[in-house]
């Protein structure tokens, strides 16, 4: 009784979770593209996430993220984590799984704060030392299903047995996103 008590509470939430507003994200920098889709991102409860970066000097990498978004005031704080596969230019190919989190609060009806980052420690990862990624920025929330931002965005990948640092990001951008 007590295990269908569990599976019933682990398939409603997974349910609500799925009925989510889908989240379509495309961001520019300098030399760097970053693509994204998110299930529940701006909403108390299970967030899904996946995404692809490439940076014309150095590389590529793929993720897959769970989080859980926790609602504190008008402040939605995210905690979760990423798989990601990782294709530096100048190291070898491997993963990484890095924690970590993330903030929004809302200024207003149409401007939202935003911040997160995600590390992987050496332990973590394969092909690299460290993997680390930050983002901060501004969103204004044109209606309900467009909205656009600025912000700063770094994604990098510390050298392993000698090879130099990947940088895939540092620096600003501008981005776009569908929700439906």
């Amino acid at each position: 009784m007590k295990l269908l008590k569990v599976v019933c509470l682990v398939g409603a939430t997974l349910a609500a979770s799925s009925a989510s507003a889908v989240t379509f994200h495309g961001e520019a920098g300098g030399e760097w593209t970053n693509l994204g889709i998110a299930f529940g991102a701006n909403e108390p409860g299970f967030v899904f996430s996946g995404n692809w970066a490439h940076s014309d000097n150095d590389g590529d990498i793929a993720s897959l993220g769970m989080g859980w978004n926790i609602p504190l005031g008008s402040i939605l704080i995210t905690l979760g984590g990423k798989t990601l596969y990782l294709n530096p230019d100048d190291n070898d190919e491997g993963y990484a799984v890095a924690v970590g989190g993330g903030a929004q609060l809302p200024l207003g009806e149409h401007f939202t704060l935003f911040g997160d980052g995600y590390y992987s420690p050496d332990s973590l990862s394969s092909g690299v030392d460290q993997y680390g990624e930050a983002n901060a920025g501004l969103r204004w929330n044109i209606n309900p299903t467009l909205s656009v931002e600025g912000g700063y965005r770094y994604v990098g990948m510390k050298g392993k047995d000698g090879h130099s640092d990947n940088i895939l990001a540092d620096g600003g951008y501008a981005a776009v996103n569908f929700s439906f």
